[in-house]
């Protein structure tokens, strides 16, 4: 790997494609590129999050989903190789399930909001939604592994309720929708 990224600048996508892991060159339009792309700006994403001030068992997990994305984006750029498992999967639910039962329930839909570091994983939220509906696509063109959609549609999940949790921890509370608000 360390000759791989001693040269950063390779002018080999100049004309348009891109290398997967396979050694293959593909469109940079086609989906499994598009796929790549977005678990790629989910995981920057995160790490905008993780330079903001945030309890530390959030911020372990955080990381820790920062190398699953990095697998779960290897995987993606080796058809047929799988890296995420059922194991990956047992961890998110049940960091949700534990996370989850710290906040009072849910009785009203909220807003992507409230302080800093919750409105950024809320973004991350999207834009892992994104990189979910971007896998579905892929798999409806080229066979791929089943666990990659599921983790990302757990770590979507998973990410609301932190967003959550980061405006408890801010004592900022979410910030609830008011249907109608600015209706006629």
């Amino acid at each position: 790997m360390a000759n791989r990224l001693s040269k950063i600048v390779t002018r080999t996508g100049d004309d348009g494609t891109t290398g997967l892991a396979s050694g293959d060159r593909v469109a940079k339009h086609r989906t499994r590129v598009a796929a790549m792309g977005d678990v790629d700006e989910l995981n920057s994403s995160l790490g905008l999050l993780l330079s903001e001030p945030i309890a530390h068992d959030l911020r372990g997990s955080l990381l820790d989903i920062q190398h699953d994305l990095f697998d779960l984006g290897g995987e993606l750029s080796l058809p047929g190789h799988t890296l995420i498992s059922l194991a990956h999967l047992e961890r998110l639910d049940g960091l949700i399930a534990q996370f989850n039962s710290e906040l009072p329930p849910l009785r009203d839909f909220i807003l992507p909001g409230g302080s800093r570091p919750a409105a950024l994983a809320h973004m991350a939220r999207t834009i892992c939604r994104r990189a979910e509906r971007t896998v579905v696509a892929l798999s409806s063109e080229e066979p791929i592994a089943p666990l990659t959609g599921q983790y990302l549609n757990r770590l979507s999940d998973l990410l609301f309720v932190i967003a959550r949790l980061l405006n408890r921890d801010t004592d900022h509370g979410d910030v609830l929708w008011q249907q109608g608000r600015n209706g006629t």
